[in-house]
């Protein structure tokens, strides 16, 4: 007979317990301090990973790892669904702005990195990770304060671009690293380009038939939530079945359905209950992945990096802010804005360990980094959006 602790150390029970506890956390924090809830997920996954052979689940579980990854897809398709790529024709200097700081955050981060003494491999992919923003922080971020406006938009594009760029250059220096171990350019090439087309296709095929399926089955106002929170999970689990990137199929998946003119409506946000209880799923298991001992083996580069980052995006943003059509004080707060990183390189670097290689195992300064930007990022982009006062809440308050 299974002892009283052997039966509520399995994940069944864990899981309802680990999400009970962030949720109250989550929401007396918010209360008391005004962080954003994402932020104090984040705390207790955290701290809960190291509570080692307690009734919470363990690190690497499938349930936990399946649930962040089906929430992860809903926040990018409706980040995707948020970006106007007409807005990015219109005005090219949107554009310019995102190559010029991704490309800036990538060369800078590289040569800090080797100058602190890391290999070559270990830098290119610090600077490639470190080019991106967590459209998953942003996207909570925004919707919990209700946020629009020049600032928020631009903020979104900006993070879009990052994302898409940081993913090819990851992919890029991974397939770089597969040719290096195996000699095998087939290997190579699959692991990078391949990857990148087949997602991308994939999730455009998707943004073109659920249109379609909807307008075959009728008035899309009262069922398209659930029909596309549907087609992502199945997507997600696709791109997991065929070792594709998630993260840009549901990314193509949201674009390719915003220009197909299927409307969601505001109460259809953050796919509702379903995607407020898996955004504490996601969080709450992202922070988990952090080891202390990482966090502390890498804690001085990282703090180098988190700073130098946050500066070339700033400088970046506002030196063309003008030219783009803002003002220079909005273009630093949307580039204090861009700050959040953690879920997006956690969930893209688990997305390597079908090559046989544990990345966040070899890069302890990207883990500080994540774990420093997990509570702070999303509170940085918060206090940004207020400055710029385009957050509904203030008006509220």
């Amino acid at each position: 007979m299974e002892s009283f602790e052997q039966l509520f150390v399995t994940t069944e029970l864990g899981w309802p317990l680990l999400l009970a506890l962030a949720w109250v956390v989550g929401e007396i924090g918010h209360r008391w301090t005004t962080l954003p809830r994402i932020s104090l997920y984040a705390l207790v996954g955290f701290v809960c990973a190291q509570l080692r052979g307690t009734l919470l689940p363990t690190v690497g579980d499938n349930t936990g790892m399946l649930l962040a990854n089906i929430s992860f897809g809903l926040i990018l398709f409706e980040f995707g669904y948020r970006i106007n790529l007409r807005w990015l024709r219109t005005n090219p200097w949107l554009g310019a702005t995102g190559l010029l700081e991704a490309t800036a955050t990538f060369l800078v981060v590289y040569a800090l990195a080797r100058a602190w003494g890391a290999p070559t491999l270990t830098a290119l992919l610090l600077a490639a990770l470190s080019m991106s923003t967590s459209p998953a922080a942003v996207m909570r971020v925004v919707n919990e304060q209700r946020c629009s406006g020049q600032v928020t938009e631009r903020l979104l594009h900006l993070a879009a671009l990052n994302c898409v760029l940081s993913v090819f250059v990851f992919k890029v220096v991974v397939g770089f690293w597969a040719f290096e171990s195996s000699g095998n350019v087939w290997h190579a090439v699959s692991s990078s380009a391949l990857v990148l087309v087949a997602s991308a296709l994939l999730g455009s095929v998707f943004g073109l038939g659920m249109p379609a399926l909807l307008r075959h089955l009728g008035p899309a106002s009262r069922d398209s939530t659930v029909a596309f929170a549907v087609a992502v999970i199945l997507l997600v689990g696709i791109t997991h079945a065929f070792k594709l990137s998630p993260l840009l199929a549901a990314l193509a998946f949201g674009l390719v359905a915003r220009h197909r003119r299927i409307v969601l409506t505001q109460t259809q946000r953050n796919f509702g209950a379903l995607g407020e209880l898996l955004a504490v799923a996601l969080f709450t298991y992202t922070a988990m992945t952090l080891e202390w001992r990482r966090v502390v083996a890498g804690l001085g580069l990282a703090l180098a990096l988190v700073v130098l980052r946050s500066l070339v995006k700033v400088v970046c943003v506002t030196a063309l802010a003008r030219a783009s059509g803002s003002s220079w004080r909005k273009g630093a707060l949307t580039g204090l804005a861009l700050t959040p990183i953690s879920v997006f390189v956690i969930l893209l670097l688990d997305q390597t360990r079908y090559l046989g290689i544990d990345l966040l195992d070899q890069l302890a300064p990207l883990a500080a980094a994540t774990l420093l930007l997990e509570f702070v990022g999303p509170a940085v982009t918060q206090r940004a959006l207020r400055r710029a006062g385009e957050c509904r809440d203030m008006e509220e308050a």
